[in-house]
């Protein structure tokens, strides 16, 4: 589905998934300096562009390619760990809503099954939108399972699988179902190319939130916005905002 004048014509979704980071929290900013400084800490620094090649990854694939950026994959461990805390303290210092989320979810909320699907951890999604005052909107969240543990899928009632994080689709699919929608008939709301891979295996249909890429990779969306105030997505008549 490439993008068009008139996105969504004739179709309306059963159920809304969101990404959390840089979609309903304006953390990337957060994510960038919980980088820094486990890189400080453990005396390294990047070569430039990694930011922009980590966004959206998983904190257990990027602490790996934390080490794997400078050489020294034995790292991984200690880098993701000082990653996940650096982040989170960030987080509980500075939560910041992204514009127009709060208003967004909120003219959603009572009329469609809303769902997140995210890379972070549970815990800092859920302490992320509940400081937000945005947690009570969603029904489910669903995050990776973590390899660490022996814990049954996160978010999922059902259980005992194992939900793989963005690119893969497994967050999308489970939110979809999670919510009683048809993947076809779902629509994910998503800033990041890792996530919107993610949707689009999962067979929903995708807003995509921020700046346009200009080499040809928009047209994996069905509509790109600014911001969730925009008026090309408000202004639908399944969203009825204003």
């Amino acid at each position: 589905m490439t993008i068009t004048e008139q996105p969504f014509r004739g179709w309306s979704p059963e159920a809304v998934v969101f990404d959390c980071d840089g979609t309903l929290m304006d953390t990337e900013e957060h994510w960038q300096e919980a980088r820094r400084r486990a890189f400080r800490e453990f005396g390294l620094r990047p070569a430039p562009g990694f930011a922009e090649r980590a966004k959206g990854v998983h904190y257990l694939d990027c602490g790996r390619m934390m080490a794997e950026e400078v050489d020294k994959p034995h790292l991984a461990p200690g880098l993701t760990e000082s990653l996940l805390g650096h982040f989170m303290e960030r987080v509980a210092d500075d939560p910041v809503t992204m514009p127009g989320a709060a208003e967004f979810v909120q003219s959603l909320s009572g009329r469609l099954p809303l769902a997140v699907a995210s890379n972070c951890p549970l815990t800092v999604v859920e302490r992320s939108l509940e400081r937000a005052g945005l947690l009570s909107h969603f029904g489910h969240i669903v995050v990776p399972s973590d390899p660490r543990t022996t814990g049954a899928t996160t978010g999922d009632p059902d259980g005992g699988s194992l939900i793989r994080p963005k690119p893969w689709p497994d967050v999308y699919a489970t939110a979809a179902r999670l919510c009683g929608a048809r993947s076809e008939r779902t629509l994910a709301v998503e800033d990041s190319l890792t996530g919107i891979e993610s949707a689009r295996r999962a067979g929903l249909r995708v807003v995509a939130v921020g700046d346009r890429p200009s080499d040809g990779r928009e047209e994996t969306v069905d509509l790109w916005v600014p911001a969730l105030n925009s008026p090309e997505l408000v202004d639908l008549d399944w969203v009825r905002l204003r």
